[in-house]
């Protein structure tokens, strides 16, 4: 039975006009030489070196002195170095140093792609039949490094979409806040991630310097030709840090026992390895938060810890209900290290302010993790992709520990034997779960599917699609990656499922299909599906 999709043509771009301010990391030698050069400027070539650099940005970025007077703050190290008082520089000074420090990035110059969809916080001035949503994108600019951004907009009764003017003012979190750590959890994530690491992630310089904040210490005196060592699986004890830290410390705490410890010469080249794990792991819990007056299409989610230095990939948000009726919105996504994928988790009630948590256990790997909506039998559970191939549900009473996961379809199809995944959390329906799924099929093209799951056990498929239910036209086929279209995630207004979608990893759009349409389609190819989507 073919299903109607109705293509809409409202395309969202990249467009690389969408920059942001960041610290220009310098080795030490070169930003002593720039810092010298800029004091010794006379007064009057200051002044007018400023004067310009103003007049050039202040319209692209919202205060834009501000910003150089943050990253001139992250050249304290530098200044202690030097012996000069950075505390006696006046502001103008500070900013013109700052300057030099700062470059911009275009964000989306090179993509704007995998997008999910959900319904806003705020549905407060919208007319009768309309939902006001928020779309979030993968960004993805200079060096390929992902981060993620938003859209807001409003879809009518006949679910066409009025988007919000994109702001251009764009900014990363005002406030970076790092967790509080309990000892016991702490060491036994630090054995799990030396038992399943051949390598350590490489931490890069400037990602380092970019935590340099008087919110946040971290020692520079860290980086350097240590950060490349290989640890060929060996278990290192860290209780050469750890013994001298509380049960319950914080991140300031450790940064300041590694920043003594790297200074002992006596230290060795394990040590130096277990010093850059915890590095890495201190950095994954952490607290984001913008300012109000910031649009949500001006705040960006930029990568922070050592994790996601390669780019934050293909976030999938959900809109989850608990128990209580508190609902928070969620989103796996998956940090690239460009050595490894690990798979994380973002919580927001606002889209203003955000939490980030690694995704711990066994099962905490591959791409592709989604959250189902609300618990199911007082578990949370999750739709995964362990092996990469196959998809699994995991079920476990944290919502960022899963240690077990069970399978629940194999490819089935011709277009989907090298491998099916999710696109995007399940859907509740009274019929059932309705997954949107991505495929693989011949030439590597990508194709969206659907199935549906039982409510009260979504480990049996009711049914699924015995055809893709989109696959890339002649113009979405060309892109970075041609024959692709891929979503993170799907939303049910009124009577129609609403499907935002990536075409080949350039540039994004939606569709619509009459849900009920749909889901007759799949209970009337349920009935050859086993649990496992094979033929009975």
């Amino acid at each position: 039975m073919q299903v109607n999709i109705i293509r809409k043509k409202t395309i969202f771009s990249p467009d690389p006009s969408r920059v942001i301010a960041r610290f220009l990391y310098l080795n030490d030698e070169r930003a002593s030489d720039i810092i010298h050069k800029v004091l010794a400027m006379p007064e009057k070539t200051a002044n007018t070196v400023m004067g310009q650099l103003l007049r050039k940005y202040s319209r692209r970025h919202r205060n834009i002195s501000r910003i150089f007077e943050k990253h001139f703050d992250k050249l304290a190290p530098i200044f202690k170095k030097i012996g000069v008082n950075a505390q006696k520089l006046n502001m103008a000074q500070k900013a013109l140093i700052g300057s030099y420090f700062t470059m911009e990035y275009s964000i989306e110059s090179a993509a704007l792609f995998n997008p999910s969809i959900m319904e806003h916080p705020d549905q407060s001035e919208v007319n009768l039949g309309e939902k006001r949503v928020v779309i979030s994108f993968r960004a993805t600019g200079e060096g390929h490094i992902s981060s993620l951004v938003f859209r807001k907009g409003i879809l009518d009764k006949n679910n066409n979409l009025t988007v919000e003017p994109v702001g251009k003012m764009l900014a990363e979190a005002d406030k970076i806040i790092f967790n509080i750590y309990d000892k016991k959890s702490f060491q036994e994530k630090l054995n799990t991630m030396q038992s399943h690491l051949n390598i350590i992630s490489p931490i890069m310089e400037v990602d380092i310097a970019e935590m340099q904040d008087p919110e946040t210490f971290i020692p520079s005196v860290i980086l350097g030709n240590h950060h490349e060592k290989k640890c060929h699986g060996k278990i290192i004890s860290p209780d050469f840090i750890l013994n001298k830290l509380d049960s319950k410390f914080t991140y300031t705490d450790l940064m300041q026992e590694l920043e003594l410890a790297i200074k002992d010469p006596e230290i060795t080249e394990d040590q130096l390895k277990i010093l850059n794990l915890m590095l890495s792991l201190a950095c994954e819990h952490y607290e984001i938060h913008f300012s109000i007056d910031s649009a949500i299409s001006e705040r960006v989610i930029f990568p922070i810890s050592a994790t996601e230095q390669g780019g934050i990939e293909d976030a999938r948000f959900v809109k989850f209900t608990d128990d209580n009726g508190e609902v928070s919105y969620f989103a796996t996504y998956t940090a690239y290290d460009r050595m490894t994928i690990l798979p994380k988790l973002i919580s927001t009630t606002d889209f203003y302010n955000f939490k980030i948590l690694p995704i711990n256990g066994e099962i905490a790997q591959n791409k592709g993790m989604a959250l189902f909506p609300r618990k199911i039998n007082g578990k949370f559970a999750m739709l995964c992709r362990i092996d990469g191939f196959n998809n699994y549900i995991a079920y476990s009473n944290s919502i960022n520990v899963w240690r077990e996961a069970k399978m629940i379809q194999q490819p089935k199809y011709p277009w989907e034997f090298v491998q099916i995944g999710n696109a995007g959390s399940p859907i509740e329906t009274k019929e059932g779960w309705l997954v949107i799924t991505h495929s693989v099929g011949p030439m590597r093209e990508y194709n969206l599917g659907a199935s549906l799951y039982e409510l009260d056990n979504p480990e049996i498929e009711i049914g699924r699609l015995a055809e893709p239910l989109m696959v890339p036209t002649e113009k979405e086929r060309e892109g970075y990656v041609p024959n692709v279209i891929y979503s993170c995630g799907s939303m049910v207004h009124d009577d129609d499922l609403i499907i935002p979608y990536a075409m080949s990893d350039h540039s994004s759009s939606y569709a619509t299909v009459n849900i009920k349409e749909l889901l007759k389609a799949l209970k009337s190819n349920g009935n050859k599906i086993d649990d496992l989507g094979n033929n009975n």
